[in-house]
């Protein structure tokens, strides 16, 4: 039996709807993220389908690495049902976030799994605020530190015109993944206080 089979299947749906986006031009535009359509002509499905696409490898290994990483030891600990929400959810409050953030450019288009992948973190830093993660592969600190300074600074370039990163998804996507898990796992919160409230002495 599949040891992580919803990690599993989101790292395989990725790669294979990436593979066929980055093969075939129209299908990678029908189902980007893409304000015109969605919002005038109400292609609901970009929201979930954009999340599953990547301008490139590189793109691509990267989210994947990152959710490999996370999501194992979120499905683990949380169960496969809890984790495949986190994971939803946030892919969902990232394009949201970015989608009212964005709807007076029309042109404005995104691909990615980087809110949903923002989500399984901050769901991790909840459940392990003091665990050690490297911010940039590179640069250790505690998982609640790498957190706030993430959501602080997509929250900055967010506000910036033109950018080519869609820093708002990632804002929202954390947000989503923090407030689900705070609300799908029992006593989420009041552990995080009490072990952060315990460090600071």
């Amino acid at each position: 039996m599949m040891e992580f089979p919803v990690t599993i299947s989101l790292i395989v749906a990725n790669v294979l709807v990436s593979l066929i986006g980055l093969s075939n031009r129209d299908f990678f535009t029908d189902n980007s993220f893409w304000i015109a359509p969605i919002r005038d002509g109400r292609q609901w499905w970009r929201f979930v389908t954009s999340a599953f696409l990547h301008v490139n490898l590189t793109h691509l290994l990267i989210n994947m690495y990152v959710l490999w990483e996370f999501g194992r030891v979120l499905e683990r600990s949380l169960g496969a049902t809890t984790f495949l929400i986190i994971y939803g959810g946030s892919l969902l409050g990232g394009n949201l976030w970015e989608y009212f953030d964005k709807k007076d450019q029309p042109d404005y288009r995104a691909v990615g799994a980087s809110g949903a992948t923002s989500g399984v973190i901050l769901s991790f830093s909840v459940l392990a605020p003091f665990a050690l993660l490297g911010l940039f592969f590179i640069i250790p600190m505690w998982a609640i530190v790498a957190a706030a300074l993430f959501i602080s600074v997509s929250f900055f370039l967010s506000r910036r015109p033109n950018t080519m990163i869609a820093h708002g998804a990632h804002l929202g996507g954390a947000l989503a993944g923090a407030a689900l898990t705070f609300l799908l796992v029992p006593g989420s919160w009041s552990r995080l206080i009490t072990q952060v409230a315990e460090r600071l002495g």
